[in-house]
């Protein structure tokens, strides 16, 4: 076993374990049984196999089996694939798969029914106050993160806009779109216009 399948291993427990609690992942598990998807990391050679059984996954790094949907894409848009924003990423185009879609999304709700809640994980660690708290810090930084982002977005927005004048305001776009408006209007009329005068 190489080093990536070795560390991979405990994710699968993990995944089984949760596929195993829960009814719709087992219906889903058995219906998906059979298939092969390819999870590959964009522009590394990184790939794991993900051989769906009756009623678990197996993961693995070799196989010599074709699979039935390739899914590639960022570390962390891989990471995000099965939580809400996982159809997002594939209508973005951040996240790329080959294969049958239906096959894929099937998959992908697999994965959102055997995601792990990382605060019960670590619990069984440190303790239920000290996973809460851990769990308040992550939302914490993630919020952050957005907020950041946002802010970041409005400051560069703004720079452009007012101070180095690169870029156009939103007031601006509208009075030249209204002007370009109101002078292929005038142009209208004026060869209307001109048309009139030669019929007479």
């Amino acid at each position: 076993m190489n080093p990536l399948e070795a560390a991979l291993r405990p994710i699968a427990t993990v995944l089984n374990r949760n596929i195993k609690a829960t009814t719709p992942a087992r219906e889903l598990c058995r219906k998906l049984s059979g298939t092969v998807v390819a999870i590959r990391v964009r522009n590394t050679a990184l790939t794991a196999w993900f051989i769906v059984q009756d009623e678990c996954l197996e993961l693995t790094t070799e196989t010599d089996r074709e699979p039935d949907v390739l899914i590639s894409g960022s570390i962390v848009t891989l990471a995000q694939m099965a939580g809400d924003s996982g159809g997002n990423a594939v209508r973005a185009g951040s996240l790329e798969f080959t294969g049958d879609p239906v096959l894929a999304d099937e998959f992908r709700q697999l994965l959102a029914f055997a995601k792990p809640d990382i605060e019960e994980e670590l619990s069984g660690f440190v303790g239920d106050v000290a996973a809460h708290r851990l769990g308040e810090f992550a939302r914490g930084l993630n919020k952050w993160g957005r907020e950041a982002r946002a802010t970041m977005g409005a400051n560069i927005r703004e720079y452009l806009q007012e101070e180095s004048r690169d870029v156009p305001s939103r007031y601006e776009v509208e009075r030249f779109t209204a002007n370009v408006s109101a002078l292929r209007d005038d142009v209208d009329r004026l060869d209307a216009r001109i048309k009139r005068l030669r019929n007479s």
